[in-house]
């Protein structure tokens, strides 16, 4: 197999040019999917758990091994994304279409849990679930969603259905709006390095506070990251009185960023069509959806499976940053939401995986329990009065 394709690192892009250069778009030819096809045909045949399962499980060709080194590269190289076109999710039930997924996945990175029911793969579907209620979570609605990134190195979706209409992806550079806020407002740029409170919507272990402090704007040495999620911070400020109110700098800063974000010169509006696979750098990528109406016919709803991954090739992470995704190293396994499942058969998945990949792999705990981060609100209270 060839080596991965070589990129000089994430840049900067605006909407215009990320329509005008494809190549982070990649097509399957027909012996790629052929590789598919059989390695999911062997994997029917075996019918392990997911979290039993390993890359020989789902053996793949060269070919198609080659599409997934390619599109893992590409999220960490100029455009910080990738999309793969052409897998015949016509030709898969809805269980098989779940099984290749996972296969997939499993040459890719080591999956990360995503929920409050710590579950590993989501159905990206409307459920009839409320995104703005109190512990709401979009992808089980049918709304249009605020810009944000997923919790994991690269968040990776495959389609399998498409709206009657919307459900359109929006992407920006996490970068290009950095530059964008410097140009526009340069005294904000050090307002969105300082610590913002966020909630985790319900979704934390239970030995974890219910939320976590993190920059919108890393400040790491050599990469860039961001993490940011509007909804998840005015629930923080909402639903916990004891934590810092935000600062009139901060409230100004999140308004620029509500400006900035849908603007026609950041936003990349992307349709997926069915049979797309799309991966997103979390850290350097903000996404959004928006509002869309189904089907009538119930196997005809826009259907999409979700993968939140850790992968090898990751950067590292500001310092810090390590209370939300538990490790800053590159390379590592971390991120994910852990929620109140956490299952013995997952940790020994995570830790065979992390192996099989040549991962650094720590075993997880709490950076910050309850009873510290409670320690730490009531020091700075003491600070600021």
């Amino acid at each position: 197999m060839n080596a991965p394709m070589n990129f000089s690192g994430p840049k900067a892009w605006t909407a215009a040019e990320a329509d005008a250069d494809r190549s982070w778009t990649l097509r399957l030819n027909d012996d790629q999917v052929e590789g598919f096809r059989v390695a999911l045909a062997h994997a029917r045949t075996l019918g392990k758990p997911f979290l039993d399962m390993t890359r020989e499980d789902f053996a793949l060709n060269d070919a198609a091994k080659q599409a997934l080194v390619d599109a893992v590269a590409l999220t960490q190289g100029r455009w910080g994304m990738a999309l793969i076109k052409g897998f015949p999710v016509d030709e898969w039930t809805e269980d098989d279409a779940r099984l290749a997924y996972w296969g997939i996945g499993l040459h890719m990175g080591v999956a990360r849990t995503q929920n409050r029911a710590s579950e590993i793969m989501n159905d990206v579907r409307n459920a009839g679930g409320s995104y703005r209620s109190k512990g709401g979570r979009g992808y089980n609605t049918n709304a249009g969603l605020d810009f944000h990134q997923d919790s994991a190195d690269v968040v990776c979706l495959l389609c399998r259905r498409t709206a009657k209409s919307g459900g359109e992806s929006k992407v920006i550079s996490s970068i290009a709006l950095r530059d964008a806020v410097a140009r526009r407002r340069p005294d904000l740029v050090d307002v969105l390095h300082q610590p913002f409170f966020h909630s985790y919507q319900g979704t934390q272990d239970p030995v974890q506070p219910p939320y976590y402090r993190l920059p919108i704007f890393g400040s790491h040495p050599t990469h860039f990251a961001a993490r940011t999620n509007r909804k998840n911070t005015v629930a923080a400020q909402a639903d916990f009185p004891e934590i810092p109110r935000l600062t009139p700098g901060q409230a100004e800063a999140l308004d620029l960023l509500d400006e900035l974000m849908p603007s026609d010169d950041l936003c990349f509006n992307m349709v997926l069509a069915k049979g797309d696979m799309q991966l997103l750098n979390n850290y350097v990528t903000l996404h959004s959806r928006t509002e869309f109406e189904d089907h009538e016919d119930s196997d005809l709803k826009r259907h999409l499976y979700r993968l939140w991954l850790s992968i090898p090739s990751s950067q590292p992470l500001p310092e810090g940053w390590d209370e939300y995704y538990g490790d800053v190293r590159a390379g590592s396994v971390r991120g994910g939401v852990r929620g109140s499942a956490i299952t013995a058969e997952f940790l020994a998945y995570e830790e065979r995986q992390a192996k099989d990949l040549g991962m650094l792999h720590t075993p997880w705990k709490p950076l910050v329990t309850q009873a510290q981060m409670q320690a730490a609100i009531g020091v700075q209270s003491k600070e600021t009065v």
